[in-house]
């Protein structure tokens, strides 16, 4: 694949989020920030440990404090070639140390802190035991938009992903379906993916003829014959930022009813697009979508939300789904992809990653969302 290798992010950058994140922590309330291994402390630090064990690892970020990463001092010399590690301080601990009370103090002992959403359970309540007054809130629920807003070079690094999985859909759409197992399509895509640049693939689904009303069927043994559907959704992350892509396409020549519910589908997905534009609702995108699907009568046949963002992981908030009331705001990302599921007959899904500009969006997918037949 050519292109240019995007420039990594600094130290200044990872400054500047884990200010950001303290900011966000303190307009809502908490005490601080406390992050284990895992997608938000990568976009915290741009640190991943070797190999994630029961050994504690932890960032504490709160107001008016430098920046803490504490590190098992076997994996220190590790951290300190995180690329966000010259805005850090690193506090090492050792095996036959507690590294509860190493951390506690750098707490406050009746502060409410947020914490991120995969920390694991033993590590959350040797916290709790260590500092009983403490208490906590999930990431998720406390600062659901921490990652939603992308600045400019990670909006590219999406782009850059969304332009590899259009790369390897325009690729497998060349090759043969007809008498191949889903298993065999979904190691193409896979491969496909790799090729264009994705260090890592998240997801292959392949969803043929009655399993393609599946949503997350992913692949199986199923072999595929002529006339079926199939569902294609697959992506990953390339340079550590994620992609996510669905196209239907069928095995030669479709029916009446297929081409009618693929265009439907493609419709609502249109409308669900129209609809993105700074200070929409979040449900407006849902319902947008939605209503195209209730008034061709397959309403109760579109049985998921419509989107979910996307950045250093490829399921994350923003969700566009009825409820959800939180203005778009330029920079977003997320998916649109509204579909129809006929059990035990056919699916349809059509899915793009959209980001929100000053005034509307604009997909980071760009491959036709016309019916492809494929052999």
């Amino acid at each position: 694949m050519t292109g240019t290798t995007p420039a990594p992010f600094t130290a200044a950058d990872y400054r500047a989020r884990m200010d950001r994140a303290v900011r966000s922590a303190a307009d809502a309330g908490l005490a601080g920030l406390l992050v284990a291994p895992g997608p938000d402390l990568v976009w915290l630090t741009g640190y991943t440990p070797t190999a994630i064990t029961e050994r504690l690892t932890v960032l504490v970020l709160a107001p008016g404090r430098d920046p803490v990463l504490v590190v098992p001092t076997l994996e220190a010399p590790d951290a300190e070639q995180a690329p966000g590690a010259p805005a850090l301080t690193l506090r090492d601990w050792t095996d036959g140390t507690d590294p509860y009370a190493v951390t506690a103090g750098l707490l406050d002992d009746r502060g409410r802190f947020g914490i991120s959403d995969n920390t694991w359970a033993m590590h959350l309540l040797g916290l709790q035991r260590t500092l009983p007054g403490t208490s906590y809130a999930a990431l998720t629920d406390a600062l659901p938009m921490l990652r939603a807003v992308k600045d400019k070079a990670e909006l590219d690094l999406l782009a850059a992903a969304g332009a590899a999985a259009d790369q390897a859909f325009e690729e497998i759409r060349k090759l043969p379906f007809v008498g191949r197992r889903e298993s065999d399509v979904g190691r193409d895509l896979a491969a496909l993916l790799r090729r264009f640049g994705h260090e890592q693939v998240d997801f292959t689904i392949v969803g043929s003829g009655p399993n393609g009303a599946n949503p997350h069927h992913e692949v199986g043994d199923r072999k595929i014959r002529p006339g079926d559907m199939v569902v294609l959704d697959f992506g990953g992350l390339k340079d550590g930022y994620g992609s996510d892509t669905t196209r239907t396409v069928h095995v030669g020549e479709p029916t009446e009813e297929e081409r009618r519910v693929h265009d439907v589908v493609r419709a609502a997905q249109e409308a669900g697009y129209q609809a993105v534009r700074p200070g929409a609702a979040c449900q407006d995108v849902d319902r947008a979508a939605r209503a195209v699907i209730a008034d061709a009568g397959y309403g109760p046949y579109f049985i998921h939300r419509t989107g979910h963002g996307i950045g250093v992981t490829t399921h994350e908030p923003p969700y566009m789904i009825e409820g959800e009331e939180r203005p778009l705001v330029p920079g977003m990302c997320f998916s649109v992809e509204p579909g129809i599921y006929l059990p035990g007959r056919f699916g349809v899904r059509i899915e793009d990653i959209v980001t929100v500009t000053e005034d509307g969006g604009r997909r980071l997918n760009n491959t036709t969302r016309e019916l492809v037949t494929v052999d």
